[in-house]
Order: structure tokens, then sequence, then C-alpha cells
């Protein structure tokens, strides 16, 4: 299957889309998605059936909705037995325990205590790394042929957040080719159901080691402040750091490589737009932040659980079910963005956009992301203004990770 595709109504009439794991063509897609809303049917890859909120104020309200939990054992296929545990996606619908898999108290008791850790100061004190870190990657792209064509990904969007993220944590740089190699296949939809169980187990057994070496020789970083983060004398367990380390560095550095890229992208595909910002006409916020709502990072995030039916719109999340919110879709919604909902434009205000979650489930690592897309855009642009395309932007490829909005590359020629 290369394309999206349709399958024949469901018990309640709805058609089932069955998104494309190969993920060909994103925008159309998303505007599939949002046309047949607000509510949606869905098929993830590997033929797993849930539902997607398409629509921004319904995926608003229910991102505060009591009635949608994160524990899985409230969904009925997973009662039922009929998600394998050698599925794709199964660490992204069932990573461990963490602040995105329980609710309530609980999740106010690890959200406090991982907040402790990555405060706004702990983030702050990255700035002066961060910028170290882009001077040195655009000094190394600097030293390249003159028209020459270069993957700005692989040769700046992608060590940038990484190198920062391991700063963050006190990770040694050693660790991260391998790293990235687990995380490859972790977000996936392609990784082949055989070598899940031991892709699991190899993350377990890396940041199992890392956490064990960081309580040996504390320091002044990220992980050991989750170590030693505490609430009226609790302390998070260590399954709970575990875990919270793997979420952290998994979701911190692919959301900030696709927040970079797109942008890059944006720009280079509206060079009228790029001329204001050049002339310091449009800021670099704005960018960042259209950016964020056009081609949002993440294209889908997975799934809540509805402890009983649920109204959306004209249509019913039935108790038992599972349902994602496609941030992709919501930034084709016209009632919430006008008429212009598809076009970038980086001096749309108001831009309340919810591509880094709402409410209590707001991402706690936003506003690291924010910074350093703060700090590489204007820098970037700085050093080569005249930088463009190597290819058409409709040629550009996705990886196959229907979770995210990421390109296999970014070629671009450097004048």
């Amino acid at each position: 299957m290369t394309a999206t595709t349709t399958e024949p109504n469901g018990t309640d009439g709805q058609d089932r889309i069955v998104l494309d794991p190969f993920v060909t063509d994103l925008a159309g897609e998303s505007a599939r998605l949002h046309a047949a809303g607000p509510l949606v049917r869905v098929e993830l890859p590997g033929g797993v059936p849930v539902y997607t909120v398409t629509h921004h104020a319904e995926a608003k309200a229910l991102l505060t909705d009591s009635r949608l939990v994160k524990d899985i054992n409230v969904w009925g296929a997973w009662q039922r037995g009929e998600i394998p545990m050698d599925w794709p996606l199964i660490g992204l619908v069932n990573p461990g325990r963490t602040m995105l898999t329980v609710d309530g108290p609980e999740h106010r008791r690890l959200r406090g205590l991982v907040a402790q850790a990555l405060t706004v100061r702990r983030v702050e004190r990255l700035r002066t790394g961060i910028e170290a870190r882009t001077k040195l990657l655009l000094d190394r792209l600097a030293e390249r042929p003159a028209g020459e064509t270069v993957d700005l990904k692989a040769e700046f969007a992608y060590p940038l957040p990484m190198n920062v993220i391991s700063e963050l944590m006190g990770i040694d740089s050693t660790d991260l080719p391998r790293m990235k190699e687990l995380f490859d296949k972790f977000f996936s939809n392609l990784t082949p159901p055989a070598e899940v169980p031991q892709m699991m187990a190899d993350i377990h057994t890396l940041f199992s080691r890392i956490l064990d070496e960081k309580k040996e020789s504390p320091a002044d970083d990220l992980t050991g402040a989750l170590i030693t983060a505490s609430e009226d004398g609790d302390h998070l367990t260590d399954d709970e750091i575990l875990n919270t380390l793997k979420l952290i560095i998994a979701a911190g550095h692919e959301t900030t490589i696709s927040l970079i890229v797109n942008a890059v992208v944006a720009l280079q595909s509206h060079p009228e737009q790029l001329r204001a910002v050049l002339a310091g006409e449009v800021s670099w916020d704005g960018v960042i932040e259209e950016t964020l709502r056009w081609a949002p990072p993440t294209s889908h995030i997975l799934i809540r659980f509805a402890t009983e039916d649920i109204e959306i719109g004209d249509r019913v999340l039935p108790k038992g079910e599972g349902v994602m919110t496609s941030f992709a879709a919501l930034s084709r919604d016209e009632q919430q963005w006008g008429p212009t909902a598809t076009e970038f434009d980086a001096t749309r205000s108001p831009n309340r956009h919810i591509s880094f979650g709402h409410g209590p489930h707001v991402c706690p690592g936003a506003a690291l992301s924010r910074l350093e897309a703060a700090v590489a855009l204007p820098a970037l642009y700085e050093r080569f203004p005249d930088l463009a395309l190597a290819v058409p932007a409709g040629e550009l490829r996705n990886k196959p990770i229907v979770t995210q909005n990421d390109l296999f590359e970014l070629p671009v020629t450097l004048r």
C-alpha cells in the first residue's frame, strides 16, 4: 500500500481511512482527514483500527476531557488481545510508566517531579551551548565548496538537537550513533515485526546502563535532577526515570529536527516571506509559530482511550475505543484559521495552535525546542542568506513514520 485508501463502511456507517505507512502525501492525506472529520475512523500501519480527531475546537476540548484516559488497559482492542507485542508502533502506545501513560493525581505527580528537573532556568542555561554548537556546524558547512549540494538535515538539523538533548541529559556522545539507530527503528512504521521485541529490549538495555552510570557518578544534568527530584519525600522510581529518559530523548530531538527542517522548506517555498524575514519586517518567532501550525512536527499523537461514549461534533467515540489527535489535519481547519488555513503566513496573529499539546498535557520540552529553532534559523540564514533547495519542495520525501512530519533528507545548495 503506497497511498491513503478507504475501506468499506464500518458498523457506525463511517468509511475507514487507511493511513499510508509510506507517508507519500501527508498534505493530501491531512486534507482528506479534515474533510471527513471531526471524528474519523482510521487504520494505522499494521492493521490497527482507531479513531482520530481532525478539527481544532474538538481536539482542544478532548485534550482536557477527563473521559479520555491514557491507561492502555481501557482499550478494548488491547483487552481482547488484538494488539500484538511485535506491532511496530507498540513502543509509542505502551512506552511504560511516564506522564504520557497516567492521568489525574499520578499525572500531576510525575509531571511535577519532571518539571522540577526540566526548569526554565536549566533550559536557558543551554543557550550559550546551543549558540556555540550552531556556529560550529555552520563553520563546517561553510568549508564545503560553493554550490555543492548538502543534506541540511543530516549536517545541521539533526546533530544540533541531538547533541543539545544529550548535553541536557548528561549522555556521552559515544552513545549517540547507537541511540540514532534504535530510535530510527522505534519510530518507523516499517520495522519488521520480528525485530520489534529485540529493538525494544536494546533500548531498555542502553538506557538502563546510562541510568546506572549516572547513579554511580551523579552530575548537574537533567538525569541527575530526575534522580534527586522529590516532592514531600516522594521520588521517581528507577522505572519512571528510565521511561522518562527515553521519552525526553525521543521527543526532544525528533520534534526539533522537524521544526528546523520544515521552517526552511516553508521559507524557501515562500520567497516573499523569506525576504521580509531577512529584512527584519517579520519576526523569527512568527516563522517558528507558523511552522508549528502549518507543518507541525507531530502529524498524529497516539493514543487515548474512551471510558464512556463521547459525543464529538455529530459523531460518537465509543467506549473502549482509542483516539488520536491529528495535528496535521488541525492545521487545515478554516473555522480556526480562516480561509487562509492551508497557507503559510509568518505574520499570522493570533496564532494559538496546539501543536505542542494543550492544558495539563502541553509538552514540557516545548521551550527547549523553540529555543533551539530561535537560535538555529537566524544563524543559518545570516551565514547563508542565498541558501536554496536543491530539489523542488514537492519532490522532498517523508520518512515512513505515521506519527512524525519527518523528511528523509533536505538537499540544499549553500551560496
